[in-house]
């Protein structure tokens, strides 16, 4: 009897439940998605679920082994950097083919006033000359870096509750992606925005608030991504990723 190949997925974004489910639905593969566990109700994609991390490179590198991986891919956010890092790490290590599902980064059209920096407090450094209510979509753990700001108004959007510090004025949103254009110019009249954060997480999903933005003429900080693991192959789509997997079968 073949044994079906076994392909770990690293990530719970959309590309990694999207390629679980069109690798699912071969039988010559075993398709197992793993979830970092910091959402508190995710979803679930198709195929063997396990949540929860597995301790640094070489506890991923003994679950590589222990579980005969044949392929491994990295579909986690742009922004998972450590995780990125332990993959390339423990796949070098044990010898397993890697790849990266990375999507692209977004690209600033006309009309845009886009403000780069290079992380969460170099953003809340550019704000209080940008302007004194703040849109800020960069997620739960990291409005420690804006907690300073106390004369400022947030509006921080994420999925599950943020945690402590936060700045003393900021309302939580609790709401979960895809977003709509219609719904983002709700957004930001309803609460008077008049600065978007993010990150550069890139995709569809949460695109629509940079056209919000953009036709209120609102400058937007964003956050770059950190630098990926040198040497890693990467595709921008869910079909590269299911070519690259049918290669290594």
């Amino acid at each position: 009897m073949r044994v079906p190949k076994h392909v770990l997925i690293l990530g719970g974004t959309t590309e990694a439940r999207r390629l679980a489910a069109e690798l699912a639905a071969d039988p010559a593969l075993r398709i197992t998605s793993s979830l970092a566990g910091r959402v508190a109700e995710p979803r679930l994609p198709t195929g063997e679920v396990r949540i929860g991390g597995f301790g640094g490179p070489d506890g991923l590198a003994a679950w590589l082994r222990e579980q005969r991986v044949d392929a491994l891919i990295d579909a986690t956010h742009p922004f998972a950097g450590t995780i990125s890092r332990n993959a390339a790490t423990a796949a070098a290590e044990v010898h397993v083919p890697l790849l990266a599902l990375r999507r692209p980064s977004w690209v600033p059209v006309a009309g845009d006033s886009w403000h780069p920096v290079g992380s969460l407090d170099e953003a809340a450094a550019a704000l209080p000359a940008l302007g004194r209510r703040i849109f800020l979509t960069t997620g739960r753990q990291g409005l420690a870096a804006f907690a300073h700001l106390t004369d400022l108004f947030f509006l921080a959007r994420s999925v599950d509750a943020p945690e402590a510090p936060m700045p003393p004025r900021t309302e939580v949103l609790l709401d979960r992606g895809p977003f709509t254009l219609e719904g983002e110019r709700a957004v930001l009249r309803e609460h008077r925005i008049d600065v978007l954060v993010t990150k550069d997480s890139g995709g569809a999903a949460t695109a629509p608030k940079l056209a919000a933005a953009r036709e209120l003429g609102l400058p937007v900080v964003i956050v770059r991504r950190p630098p990926a693991p040198a040497g890693v192959p990467e595709v921008p789509d869910v079909a590269g990723a299911v070519a690259w997997v049918v290669r290594q079968a």
